[in-house]
């Protein structure tokens, strides 16, 4: 297991790095390594990203110094989203079968923590965001919504939200996964949006929180493409070249946009003073600098 530590930058500091000062600081270039968890501890908030890739072997998560607990979740709680195979996540020994695009709340005191894939030829990709808690909420297995059916016993729908247009080729689907409206949380908010053919810009207009922090994960980028995403205060903005399943810090006093050469899907996931999706200070695009 890897656990890299980043910490905390004013935006002064930040606007006189250079690109391998910018992508030191926020990039976070390796998510996933076969049989391997690697994640990232920002003092951003003290969010944790990272990923579990199981192959051959089942992956149990254990606890690191820097958390100083017995156990990974004791003060925390999680969200994953499976962007891989079909795979099992086993919490406390009860199986949770999550598979592509599905995902998962985890509990503030949920002790044992394994990861396996289904088929060693298509592994899974558990993408994992955590953050400090202070109350234990039932974990919740979250799926998209199927038309005319009910989900299944235990798990619940996300929230789909339609936004964009084709002419402002921004056209998207936003998946609400943690959130009010699907399952509790102390503070992690944590979504999908996947662009629609055609469509390049996520995030328009532009806007900051300064309530909440921000990671984006930007995945089914083809591999000879990539996405330019946009970083920095509105007037003194930056950008990081970002390609296939790679993740970027974003401090709440940043912008957080980005432009693909080709449509993708990027997870974001939030921790921060509180959990409104829609608080947020917009930018207007022709004041950007």
């Amino acid at each position: 297991m890897k656990f890299d530590v980043r910490y905390a930058s004013h935006p002064d500091d930040s606007k006189h790095y250079d690109t391998e000062e910018l992508r030191k600081k926020y990039l976070i270039e390796q998510l996933f390594a076969a049989d391997d968890i690697l994640l990232t501890y920002s003092h951003q908030d003290r969010i944790i990203a990272g990923g579990a890739m199981p192959v051959k072997k089942t992956l149990s998560l254990g606890t690191f110094k820097e958390l100083a607990t017995a156990y990974f979740l004791e003060r925390r709680e999680m969200g994953i989203i499976n962007i891989g195979g079909d795979g099992v996540i086993t919490l406390d020994g009860k199986k949770y079968d999550i598979g592509f695009k599905e995902g998962i709340y985890i509990g503030m005191g949920t002790k044992e923590i394994e990861f396996s894939s289904n088929d060693p030829s298509a592994p899974a990709k558990f993408y994992i965001n955590s953050c400090p808690a202070h109350k234990t909420y039932p974990t919740v297995k979250i799926v998209k919504p199927v038309e005319g059916k009910e989900p299944p016993e235990g798990t619940r729908y996300c929230v789909q939200r339609h936004l964009g247009s084709e002419k402002t080729i921004n056209k998207r689907t936003i998946n609400q996964f943690i959130i009010g409206d699907v399952c509790e949380s102390c503070q992690l908010a944590m979504g999908m949006t996947e662009l629609a053919e055609g469509s390049a810009w996520n995030t328009l207009p532009s806007h900051t929180h300064e309530r909440r922090m921000e990671v984006y994960m930007y995945f089914e980028v083809p591999s000879d493409q990539a996405v330019i995403h946009l970083m920095g205060t509105p007037q003194e903005t930056r950008h990081i070249i970002m390609h296939n399943e790679q993740a970027v810090i974003s401090p709440s006093w940043s912008i957080h946009s980005g432009v693909g050469t080709y449509n993708y899907t990027f997870i974001w996931g939030m921790c921060g003073e509180n959990q409104t999706y829609d608080d947020m200070d917009n930018i207007a695009t022709q004041d950007l600098k």
